[in-house]
């Protein structure tokens, strides 16, 4: 899709279609108001007339409007003025972009972005208004042999702003949000692959790519190197598969030389049967997504590079495949972490922590800034937010702050959950230093705790995206998250370096 930014009247536009809001009662928006005083009340007529009433998701398509220069008038209905704000305008843009894709035309002038939104300016709009474009175009079908067709692809649209002197910021906005939503598909097209095509080593291969598209220090370590380092809890988790494990290391140097970096920590399980303990048949084709951790962190420093964000960042990765087998982990078994803690595994489906706990200690050397991982870790969080918000759990307080804003911000929103001393009992195991699993009471908050052992050296935050990385029924695919969120957390931390 080819984007740009104009500020222009909307009866000038020389366009296939100029997009235009109506709230409802028939109130026209300010473009919409020009647009009816140029063709002398001809669009107010027609709402007189009941063609419209401005109710959220509705559309009405005009053409040859008499004093325009447009082909096309497309008005979107915007449902209640004093009731408009971030999810009204996004589903106006989705459905802006899904009708003009059904109507066969090549390009778009959309006025939608100089819409008033409370507490969002002109570049959260134009953010958004990209973002919200290539979720509602984007299609997963390379691995289908006969793709659908469009008639006539949507190819080029323009975002209008209300003033000139807006226009360098809403390019600036363009641009990060044109990154953001590469970072996305990114993401959607790894998570969206088969766990039969996407292996460990294909997540390897796919971070080597990043780093020669973007000029970044890619490393990958195998099983001997991880053994050495004694990654054992890790390695546990990777012996019953035949695909070999790898811990994949990505480093973006934006910032000045010396600065502490941003660590992003991925789970990347790429299937996950959950080994001896296994999981039940139905819907276990669902633990493809299982490395959606892994795919947002390669997504976002993909982004950052896109950006080219003032910031150090390193993204990594434990991926393993979790397979039931003559070598599998045992429950019961007792395994030896890189930090010299001792885990009884209780639970082989509980794994993600497994694998997790080697690499937050791996990143200790980096002296990191703070340190965020990201990981579908737990059923417990899907019942207990479901699936609008991501449980984010902290060792600091102003970190998680940061990360609530930026999914605020992003509309990828999280909720705080509390790590509280008096749930780490739950992990008490009689033959280690801890259990892998603290039984089914506050099971997000546990599993938190767990991983809060392996991150007394720095600042952590820890995001469970079981409930929000992917759908399930007829839309079931990947969603993109935390992309948003995590890439506007590290916009924030950029603009506040350079203030």
């Amino acid at each position: 899709m080819e984007f740009s930014i104009k500020s222009g009247s909307p009866e000038k536009q020389r366009s296939a279609c100029v997009v235009v809001g109506v709230f409802e009662s028939r109130k026209l928006s300010l473009p919409a108001e020009l647009l009816d005083n140029a063709a002398h009340g001809y669009l107010s007529d027609l709402l007189r007339r009941g063609d419209m009433e401005g109710k959220a998701g509705s559309t009405l398509l005009l053409h040859k409007v008499p004093g325009t220069e447009a082909e096309r008038i497309l008005l979107v209905g915007l449902g209640k003025e004093r009731e408009f704000r971030e999810k009204e305008f996004r589903a106006a843009i989705g459905t802006t972009v899904r009708t003009l894709n059904e109507t066969g035309g090549f390009d778009g002038t959309i006025y939608l972005t100089e819409l008033s939104v409370k507490k969002r300016d002109v570049a959260w709009r134009v953010r958004q208004a990209v973002l919200m474009v290539e979720e509602t175009l984007y299609r997963f079908d390379q691995m289908k042999s006969k793709k659908d067709e469009v008639r006539r692809p949507l190819r080029k649209l323009i975002f209008c702003v209300e003033r000139r002197n807006e226009l360098a910021t809403a390019e600036q906005a363009l641009q990060q949000g044109q990154a953001i939503a590469a970072g996305i598909d990114f993401m959607k097209n790894l998570a969206n692959l088969p766990g039969n095509i996407c292996t460990p080593t294909y997540l390897a291969e796919q971070a080597k790519a990043i780093g020669q598209e973007h000029g970044l220090q890619t490393e990958v370590l195998g099983r001997a190197e991880m053994a050495q380092l004694g990654m054992h809890s890790l390695l546990a988790v990777a012996q019953g598969s035949h695909q070999p494990p790898h811990l994949i290391v990505v480093k973006y140097q934006g910032g000045k030389s010396g600065e502490k970096p941003i660590v992003l920590v991925g789970k990347g399980v790429t299937f996950d049967t959950g080994g001896i303990s296994i999981k039940p048949a139905p819907d276990m084709d669902e633990m493809k997504f299982d490395m959606s951790g892994a795919a947002s962190v390669l997504a976002t420093i993909k982004a950052a590079a896109l950006m080219k964000l003032p910031l150090n960042v390193i993204a990594v990765v434990p991926t393993v495949e979790n397979m039931p087998g003559g070598g599998a982990a045992r429950p019961g078994d007792i395994v030896t972490s890189m930090s010299g803690q001792t885990i009884e595994i209780l639970n082989t489906d509980a794994e993600g922590r497994l694998i997790l706990c080697d690499a937050l200690t791996y990143v200790e050397r980096f002296d990191p800034a703070c340190v965020v991982d990201v990981a579908t870790l737990t059923g417990a969080c899907v019942i207990a937010l479901g699936h609008v918000v991501s449980g984010l759990l902290a060792n600091d307080d102003g970190l998680a702050r940061e990360l609530l804003d930026a999914g605020q911000a992003s509309w990828d929103r999280a909720w705080q959950m509390p790590l509280l001393d008096d749930y780490q009992e739950q992990l008490n195991s009689n033959f280690a230093d801890m259990g892998n699993i603290g039984g089914r009471a506050a099971g997000t908050i546990t599993a938190a705790c767990f991983l809060s052992r392996f991150t007394k050296k720095y600042d952590w935050a820890h995001l469970d995206i079981a409930g929000t990385a992917n759908r399930s029924g007829k839309e079931k695919g990947s969603t993109g998250r935390p992309v948003p969120l995590l890439t506007h957390f590290l916009l924030a931390r950029a603009a506040r370096l350079s203030a």
